[in-house]
């Protein structure tokens, strides 16, 4: 790992950098599209570019990793390289990349820390850089050799077989491959990399989640964004994407996935958080499992509940399943014990149950503190968030 002197270096320098992330993170990125406008247009989220969510998730990433260094040096924070390598693998970025990041991320840090950046501080903030840059190296060649995709790109044309409406903002989409080769493998939990090229030529690149394992198709739900550019494929997604038409659409990736066995499971999500809980239910059903699941979901009301009827009726196949649903704006006759935010404190959580979690920050954090109170192990507890994770510099 990190050698003894640089991790001394970092160790004294890391408020210092810590405090900086902020400005760094920002110039970083205008330095990068500067040099390769074409990211920005045709690799990176323009919306959470424009809303600053990319820019954290990069410097709570950075932080934490250093941290984990200085603090764990025996232990390489393997989790939070999963996720980030899977989410790049779905991107399709290449080793090829990564030191064109350095060069801009070092020349942004040099620029705001000044003189503070002598070259020993700069030579250990390169190690840090290059084992994490080649730890997701090595993991993302093997994420996409199992991929059937050893160049990295594992986008493929796909043809939409079939659309269905879940509310008025939600839609699902059913794809197969245009070639006809099989649908490739995946786990309940994950996600697809879904391109369109947009009305500006930009081809943008957003991560669906697996709502469903037909056999025949893969199905993602899209929920319509408000913004410009927060919705622009989204919106694309909705008012241009019919039956017949084609799109690429990556081999399916993620870390968080429906594990087996007979334990206690529990799956919470929030709004369209949903969905790989859906992905998750759809597989227990289909596949008749007898452990004993708990379903638990939040939404604004019952017409903004997407997979509603799905819900029920994938819990009702199950033979030890029982759902909980809150609303804020219930309609009339609806539980008022089931009325406002997920309040767990009633439920009975076995022993040994492992949650998995989806939705917005302040859900996942309140589920997680009722889980941790009700005795569910931190280890236990896996959550997935749509767009940037937030969460990672946050040590959760």
């Amino acid at each position: 790992m990190l050698s003894t002197r640089s991790t001394e270096i970092v160790r004294a320098t890391l408020p210092a950098v810590g405090g900086a992330i902020g400005e760094i993170t920002p110039l970083f990125y205008d330095k990068l599209f500067t040099d390769r406008p074409d990211l920005l247009r045709d690799l990176f989220n323009r919306g959470n570019q424009a809303n600053g969510t990319q820019r954290q998730a990069l410097a709570g990433a950075i932080a934490a990793f250093a941290t984990a260094l200085v603090e764990h040096p025996e232990v390489r924070p393997d989790a939070m390289l999963s996720r980030i390598a899977h989410k790049h693998a779905s991107l399709g970025i290449t080793p090829a990349q990564y030191p064109l990041v350095q060069r801009h991320l070092f020349a942004a840090i040099a620029e705001v820390l000044g003189d503070a950046v002598t070259p020993e501080v700069a030579a250990a903030w390169d190690e840090v850089y290059w084992l994490m840059a080649n730890a997701l190296i090595a993991i993302e060649a093997r994420l996409h050799e199992e991929a059937g995709a050893p160049d990295g790109d594992t986008l493929a044309p796909y043809r939409v077989v079939g659309r269905l409406r879940e509310t008025a903002e939600v839609t699902t989409f059913l794809v197969r491959p245009l070639d006809g080769r099989p649908l490739p493998a995946s786990r309940p939990g994950q996600y697809v990399s879904v391109q369109v090229e947009l009305p500006d030529g930009a081809r943008q690149i957003r991560q669906y989640s697996l709502s469903g394992h037909p056999d025949d198709a893969l199905q993602f739900s899209v929920k319509r964004l408000a913004g410009d550019p927060d919705g622009e494929v989204s919106h694309h997604l909705h008012e241009r994407l019919g039956v017949g038409d084609t799109l690429l659409v990556s081999a399916p990736f993620g870390d968080v996935v429906l594990a087996g066995g007979d334990a206690p499971v529990l799956l919470a999500s929030a709004g369209i958080g949903c969905t790989p809980m859906i992905g998750m239910l759809s597989h227990l059903a289909a596949t008749g499992a007898t452990r004993r699941v708990i379903a638990v979901h939040a939404d604004r009301s019952e017409s903004t509940h997407a997979f509603r009827t799905d819900l029920r009726q994938l819990t009702g196949k199950l033979p030890d399943a029982v759902a909980h649903v809150w609303y804020e704006e219930p309609e009339a006759g609806h539980p008022a014990d089931r009325t406002g935010r997920a309040d767990l404190a009633a439920i009975d959580i076995p022993a040994g149950t492992t949650a998995y979690l989806c939705g917005p920050l302040p859900f996942l954090r309140s589920v997680r503190t009722q889980l941790l109170a009700a005795g569910v192990a931190a280890a236990d507890i896996h959550y997935e968030v749509f767009g940037p994770d937030l969460w990672l510099g946050e040590g959760a």
